[in-house]
């Protein structure tokens, strides 16, 4: 209540747009599920690719994604926070222009991801395939989203900011900042592009962003907005403001560590690796405390989960939010990610939180909010309750089946018999072992598009029995209090230059060499005890300083980005300075007299020739990776089945890396040489032709479509930029090499009654993909050396040797 002699003032809050978004939301959620009930149909049947390009899985899975992501949860996030934001701060948007800039600013971001997809262009990197002039768009659009919220922050007439804001504020500098730097890179023309980062660079930088998307993108505000939304539902404070604080900034300092946990047992640094593993290990502790604080915000109101299917959402939401974060972390343990990654269980997880978490919380506030922006109740609660079992039962029958099939294929791969060798070697047989796990996930997500209708339908027949309503509230008419501590107060107080001083060492420990990193660890370690010590003895002014910071949106802010920004720099600044101490070109000289350099010699990737250069980009823009991974780990079943586990050096000059996250299909790092090209263009025409039961599409497009060696000499040139060690002569020479070592291709299949255009794409392909694996592969014909003249030689005998002459000069089977 305003105090006697406090003026008032009337505020109007802009709830138009959050209809828009609402409506919207709900629109891209049917796109987005139909999307992903195509996808499954056709890992199901093949024949559900239609043998249209822009139709194949690689091409539709990721608009699937981004579709589900961006489009149903990003718009479903703007909803919530205009809706909540507005009420938590008692004013309305700062600037309603900027309001409807966002919205469809959004929306035309998300129709050119959904026109660019299936035409095949993509950067080829997991949750952020969108071309360069996208994501230009996409970084003006959150500027505009950033500046109105902070506009509004500072307009607010409510002194303290409550949690919710916390989450929202996390969310716009974080992914502002994972956003910029994972998609640096340098352009080759109007539609393409090629990262800066290259190999393990590119591949912590990648899932740096991959994992903290998830985290900040379908985490934290869906968080944020569970403070605001699940409260009002339950009528219930929020159980705990203490486990509120401490959820919120353990959970955004502990989550932006953890993304090399993807990358276990790769060529990323050890280092790297075991610190990604414990930071997701340290998370299971602020993830079930914020799942905790939700559930426990019911009490006391435990009996409106029978009558209110609001409830039933929230309630199962928070569980999956609690199941998704004890998941993530056990996958992250090294033993555990042995057996499931590559598999289906990592769809299964990732389907668990976007389904369970995302799309329940959504659905939940959707229910709660429409009713209110149209003044009226709620059309039907009968058929609320229909959708949340039908969309329950199908997100269980998604999930379960794609454990059962995630926990079968590692066990399937890594199976040797009783003489150690693979006991399973044909691959796939453990996919046609998969197909009822495949055909059970269809049918569950087939339930749960279906019961997305009953969501369409009452909030269509909601809306019309009520009409858009104006809310007008009278609030005191308050400017935030300047509080005596200024903001430069705050930011040199104690507890702040504490926590600044571990950053910079924290920073400066991971920078720094063998021989200063005990000196920093030890300056880590003093600080550390200081400040506890220090909180021990003075709780009350550290108190009052966070009671400060509260209200200060600026020094709050300040505080979280530096909480985030820790993380990155510490994992993502040695990695770039360890690869690129690797040399790119080791001489015979160099090699002859270092013996370390000549082991290094041997897996140091040379650049692609001009064909395979195109032949690689055309693999990445039908979007393979999504099937095929680039990378054996060191394990013994996946060194029988694919060769050489994989090194550091072999994949620097890959810009962008190919690594992958899952194995529909083979490995492929090693394929090279492994078939001949009469194979490979059997195998890419028809799958079938070479292996019936493979559920791969069909790319006979490659055949007719054609490559231009002169785009390819530019694309080069760029790569030069990047530090691909492309010499001038190379360029010079690219579209003579381009079309020497096609004609060797072509002309080895006219032998085999196959005609091919040299320029084909599938002439690329083939390229690009019998050089994986292997060095430089001829791109002229190959000159047979003068015989030497016969040397008289003593004959070797079985008797000396143990096997015969033959057998001398063969690799022994066990090793090949």
């Amino acid at each position: 209540m305003a105090a006697p002699n406090t003026q008032m003032k009337t505020v109007v809050y802009d709830d138009a747009i959050v209809r828009a978004f609402s409506t919207i939301t709900v629109v891209w959620g049917i796109v987005a599920f139909l999307l992903g009930v195509i996808v499954a149909a056709q890992l199901s049947f093949w024949q559900a690719n239609f043998g249209l390009e822009w139709l194949s899985f690689g091409r539709l899975r990721p608009l699937h994604t981004n579709a589900a992501i961006f489009a149903f949860v990003g718009n479903g996030m703007f909803a919530g926070i205009y809706y909540s934001t507005q009420r938590l701060l008692k004013t309305r948007m700062a600037n309603d222009m900027l309001s409807w800039a966002n919205f469809w600013g959004w929306q035309i971001v998300i129709v050119c991801a959904a026109l660019s997809y299936p035409l095949g262009l993509t950067q080829g990197k997991e949750y952020a395939e969108l071309i360069w002039p996208i994501d230009l768009m996409v970084v003006v659009v959150w500027v505009i989203f950033a500046v109105n919220f902070f506009w509004t922050l500072a307009i607010r007439n409510e002194k303290n900011l409550y949690v919710a804001i916390w989450f929202y504020i996390s969310t716009i500098v974080t992914i502002a900042v994972l956003y910029i730097v994972n998609n640096l890179q340098l352009p080759t023309s109007l539609l393409h592009s090629y990262p800066i980062f290259g190999g393990v660079q590119d591949a912590l930088v990648q899932w740096w962003y991959g994992h903290n998307a998830v985290a900040f993108f379908l985490t934290t505000p869906p968080l944020g907005l569970m403070y605001y939304f699940m409260v009002k539902a339950a009528e219930r404070p929020v159980y705990s403001y203490r486990l509120s604080v401490v959820h919120f900034w353990s959970l955004i300092f502990l989550y932006i560590w953890a993304g090399p946990h993807h990358l276990l047992y790769t060529a990323l640094p050890d280092w790297a690796q075991t610190l990604g593993m414990v930071f997701s290990i340290m998370l299971w502790a602020p993830s079930w405390g914020g799942m905790l604080n939700g559930l426990l915000t019911l009490r006391g109101a435990w009996d409106k989960l029978r009558t209110d299917p609001v409830i039933k959402f929230f309630v199962v939401a928070v569980t999956f939010y609690g199941m998704s974060t004890f998941e993530g972390p056990l996958l992250s343990i090294k033993s555990v990610s042995a057996l499931g990654h590559y598999t289906d269980w990592i769809i299964g997880h990732v389907h668990g939180g976007a389904l369970g978490w995302n799309s329940f919380m959504t659905f939940g506030i959707l229910y709660w909010m429409v009713p209110r922006l149209y003044g009226t109740k709620l059309y039907s609660t009968k058929m609320a309750e229909l959708h949340f079992w039908v969309g329950t039962i199908g997100i269980l029958m998604y999930v379960v089946s794609m454990w059962v099939s995630g926990v079968s294929q590692g066990l399937f791969w890594r199976a040797l018999d009783a003489e150690g060798f693979l006991k399973y070697p044909d691959f796939i047989e453990g996919l046609s072992n998969s197909l009822p796990m495949y055909h059970t996930r269809l049918l569950g997500g087939i339930l749960f598009f279906l019961g997305s209708f009953l969501l369409v339908w009452n909030l269509i027949m909601t809306a019309r029995q009520g009409k858009p309503v104006t809310v007008t509230v009278q609030v005191p008419a308050l400017r935030p209090a300047r509080d005596k501590a200024s903001a430069w107060a705050l930011m040199t107080s104690a507890p702040m230059l504490f926590m600044i001083g571990l950053i910079v060492l924290s920073v400066w420990f991971g920078a720094a060499g063998s021989m200063l990193s005990p000196v920093v660890l030890a300056l880590l370690i003093v600080i550390s005890v200081a400040m506890i010590i220090s909180y021990g003895l003075q709780q009350k002014r550290w108190g009052h300083w966070y009671g400060l910071v509260e209200r200060n949106a600026l020094v709050f802010t300040i505080l979280a980005l530096l909480a985030i920004l820790v993380g990155g720099a510490v994992e993502i600044i040695p990695t770039v300075l360890a690869s690129n101490k690797v040399p790119l070109q080791i001489t015979e000289q160099q090699a002859a007299a270092n013996p370390a350099l000549a082991e290094q010699a041997k897996w140091v990737q040379k650049p692609y020739s001009p064909l395979e250069l195109a032949g690689r980009d055309i693999y990445i823009s039908e979007g393979c990776y999504v099937c095929h991974s680039q990378m054996i780990r060191p394990f013994r079943h996946e060194v029988l089945r694919y060769g050489e586990y994989s090194r550091m050096g072999e994949s620097l000059l890959d810009h962008p890396f190919q690594w992958g996250s899952k194995r529909t299909g083979l490995d492929l790092a090693r394929v090279g040489g492994k078939y001949d090209n009469l194979w490979h263009y059997l195998h890419l025409m028809d799958p079938r032709q070479t292996s019936p039961a493979s559920n791969m599409p069909m790319y006979k497009h490659f055949k007719t479509k054609t490559v231009d060696p002169v785009v390819v000499k530019h694309r080069m040139g760029v790569q030069q930029k990047l530090g691909v060690p492309y010499t001038d002569e190379d360029l010079a020479l690219a579209e003579q090499r381009f079309a020497s070592q096609a004609k060797l291709i072509t002309d080895d299949l006219q032998a085999k009654s196959v005609t091919l255009a040299p320029n084909s794409q599938m002439t690329a392909v083939i390229a690009y993909l019998q050089r994986l694996g292997r060095g430089p592969q001829p791109v002229e014909p190959v000159v047979p050396a003068p015989a030497p003249a016969p040397v008289a030689t003593a004959p070797v005998t079985a008797a000396v040797t143990g096997t015969t002459p033959a057998a001398a000069a063969t690799p022994a089977a066990a090793g090949q």
